[in-house]
């Protein structure tokens, strides 16, 4: 989701989405995207998060009214879900990912553009979110293969979700990758499997 939209020092506003959702809706989405960003980085696994009004003020310029606004749009169009918890109550967020890439992919162009401090950056419809050590596992069990979970986040961890010398597309891939690997290992080692021996050693040495 962070390749698609995001916020931090600046807003990147997806035009797309301006026209289709409305200004300030696109903006409320891209802040809370970046903010659910922050919380998937600090160990948040089930999709909620939270943020208060003056928060997304400070971030957007967007007052508590246009904010109530703007997500009211948002929940109709299903992008949005929230929720009331803790004590005290603060308001949780979840974004359907599936949604807002559902509707990108409803565009007419084949790539969005947008501006970002004054470049061109094109946005592909393909995004990757890091998964947890957990998913990873689970995924694993799931399909009762061979494949060690801890080392496949640990490998894939030190080489910041690249593959090559491009980023990771889809990690649930890459495990049936190495599921295939273990199932018929070749007589002459891969350079996959080079990479992973000699990272492996390495690691036992530390």
């Amino acid at each position: 989701m962070k390749n698609l939209l995001s916020s931090s020092a600046f807003i990147v506003l997806n035009k797309y989405l301006a026209q289709n959702l409305g200004l300030k809706e696109a903006i409320l989405l891209a802040d809370l995207i970046s903010k659910e960003e922050y919380f998937i980085n600090n160990g948040m696994t089930d999709g909620w998060f939270f943020n208060t009004e003056a928060n997304i003020e400070v971030d957007t310029t967007l007052s508590p009214y246009q904010q109530r606004s703007a997500l009211k749009t948002l929940k109709n169009m299903k992008i949005i879900e929230t929720k009331r918890m803790g004590v005290p109550a603060k308001q949780f967020f979840k974004i359907s990912e599936e949604l807002v890439i559902k509707f990108l992919n409803n565009k007419s162009a084949k790539n969005l553009t947008t501006i970002n401090n004054n470049k061109i950056i094109k946005l592909n419809n393909k995004y990757f979110k890091k998964p947890n050590q957990i998913q990873i596992k689970n995924y694993c069990n799931e399909r009762k293969n061979n494949v060690d979970s801890e080392a496949f986040y640990d490998f894939y961890e030190s080489k910041n979700w690249m593959v090559g010398k491009t980023k990771m597309k889809d990690w649930q891939a890459a495990i049936r990758t190495w599921e295939r690997r273990e199932k018929n290992k070749p007589s002459k080692t891969s350079k996959l499997d080079a990479q992973i021996n000699a990272w492996q050693q390495a690691k036992k040495l530390i």
